[in-house]
């Protein structure tokens, strides 16, 4: 026989101590289970009495035994309800209070064979020590041979039919199917847990309830004078005039307060209006500042750039990338071009003509940047053929270039040539005069005496060629002097 959950009607697996339950323990049990009904608790149904008055018992007999049956069945087996009922075998069997005792299977095992005509007394025996007592029997009632009692239950179905019993009982006296698992147990539990903390909360207002009631009732026992119930009056008149007042009060601060909101509310609308229009333009000023902010960075960008190419222009000096002054052995240069003759070292005149223009336009250059204007000649650069022209006197023009030919007219031409090359040492040393003037640290190695520079003459006529390419060397060394000196921001 199995037992599944009243609840989840899950199978369920009896407890050991459910299966060996004693008649003790089961007492036990029945006595902690809530009481019924007076009106259950004798209660004999008509089918009892009708078995009990078809016994051949003598009158007396069914007297004492209805007589002892209510209050036997008020302990033991009260009426069921209907739910329970339904769950009630078809079978009455007797209680588990009855007194008997029951062998178990070992103590059977071990009893000896008997002989076979006395095994049926031993089994009468037993059978009549269920209901009687041992000083009952009779020799007359040993010798008889009684029919086996197959009502007997074995151990296993005695225990299965008095917890079936329990578990009636358990569901008569209370709310609850029986048997429960574990789960549904905890979850019952829970559930009761939870009703009798409801039900104690309800206690403790009833209990308040009734404190209060009983103060209530005691100071109405009280019994008040009535000058002292006119002065309670008075007071509480007073108090009610004072709370009226109040009252007036807090309504006339609530309206002003009201107003007062009232004119909160159309302020903060107008600084909500006046926030999101400053919102707005302080989101035009910072785009107008972060366009600004690109336009400087691209400014400052294109400045440093400038101003990086500004320095190296600075650095470059286009005067001495233009006017090359150097030296070639004895000889000096301009660009590369040697300026002199000397023997055993043939330099054509196109290349002397060439270096002394580009002289005369070194010369011009400086003047020009230095905004100077020299006195009595004007400069004419024209590279190969340039030349010298006098502006007071005769007003003479004087070729800055010679000629290698052999004739008469070279005579006359060396002649100017000669007078042009003194008119440029002119103009050279009246620059120097003036480069001198403004500022007096600069030095220069060669002093100009009319056609002299540094004891060498710059006449190439009856003078020799060396002391000739010499004044020439001294007079490029001048020009760079003086270059240097202009380039360099010596003259402000």
């Amino acid at each position: 026989m199995s037992y599944v959950c009243q609840q989840c009607k899950e199978p369920l697996q009896l407890d050991a101590s459910l299966v060996d339950l004693a008649p003790s323990a089961y007492d036990m049990i029945v006595a902690s289970l809530p009481s019924v009904p007076a009106s259950r608790t004798r209660y004999v149904t008509n089918s009892e009495a009708e078995k009990i008055a078809q016994l051949p018992s003598p009158s007396a007999s069914k007297a004492a035994w209805q007589h002892a049956t209510p209050v036997e069945n008020s302990r033991a087996s009260p009426p069921l309800s209907t739910r329970a009922q339904g769950k009630q075998p078809q079978r009455n069997f007797p209680a588990p209070n009855e007194s008997f005792v029951l062998l178990q299977e070992s103590m059977i095992r071990s009893i000896p064979s008997p002989v076979p005509g006395a095994a049926m007394p031993k089994k009468a025996t037993l059978g009549t020590q269920k209901n009687f007592p041992a000083k009952s029997t009779s020799p007359l009632l040993a010798n008889q041979q009684p029919e086996p009692d197959h009502s007997n239950p074995t151990p296993i179905s005695h225990h299965l039919r008095s917890t079936m019993r329990l578990f009636n009982v358990l569901s008569t006296r209370s709310d609850i199917d029986h048997p429960l698992c574990a789960e549904c147990t905890q979850i019952l539990l829970s559930s009761l847990q939870r009703q009798l903390d409801e039900t104690k909360k309800e206690r403790d207002g009833y209990i308040a309830f009734e404190k209060e009631v009983r103060k209530e009732r005691e100071r109405e026992s009280l019994d008040l004078s009535r000058q002292d119930a006119e002065k309670k009056i008075e007071r509480l008149k007073y108090d009610e005039r004072a709370a009226i007042e109040q009252l007036r009060l807090a309504d006339k601060e609530r309206e002003q307060l009201d107003e007062e909101l009232k004119l909160l509310e159309a302020e903060e609308k107008v600084l909500e209006e006046e926030e999101a229009e400053f919102w707005r333009s302080h989101n035009e000023h910072l785009l107008v500042l972060a366009e600004q902010a690109s336009r400087l960075a691209s400014l400052r960008a294109a400045y440093a750039a400038d101003y990086a190419t500004l320095e190296k222009l600075e650095r470059t000096n286009v005067y001495n990338d233009a006017f090359c002054i150097g030296h070639d052995g004895v000889f000096g240069t301009i660009n590369g071009l040697r300026l002199g003759r000397v023997p055993g070292v043939p330099v054509e005149w196109p290349e002397i003509n060439a270096a002394w223009g580009q002289t005369l336009l070194l010369l011009y250059t400086i003047a020009r940047k230095l905004d100077y204007t020299f006195e009595n000649y004007r400069l004419i650069p024209m590279g190969s053929f340039s030349r010298i022209e006098r502006i007071v006197g005769d007003k003479a023009t004087y070729e800055l270039y010679g000629s290698g030919d052999l004739h008469l007219g070279r005579l006359l031409h060396n002649r100017r040539f000669d007078f042009a090359m003194v008119a440029f040492l002119e103009c050279l040393k009246q620059l120097i005069d003036f480069v001198k003037s403004q500022d007096s640290t600069v030095e220069f190695p060669h002093q100009i005496v009319k056609d002299k520079i540094g004891e060498a003459s710059v006449k190439l006529q009856f003078s020799q060629e060396e002391a000739w390419t010499r004044a020439l060397r001294h007079v490029l060394l001048a020009l760079k002097i003086v270059l240097k000196w202009t380039t360099n921001g010596g003259n402000g």
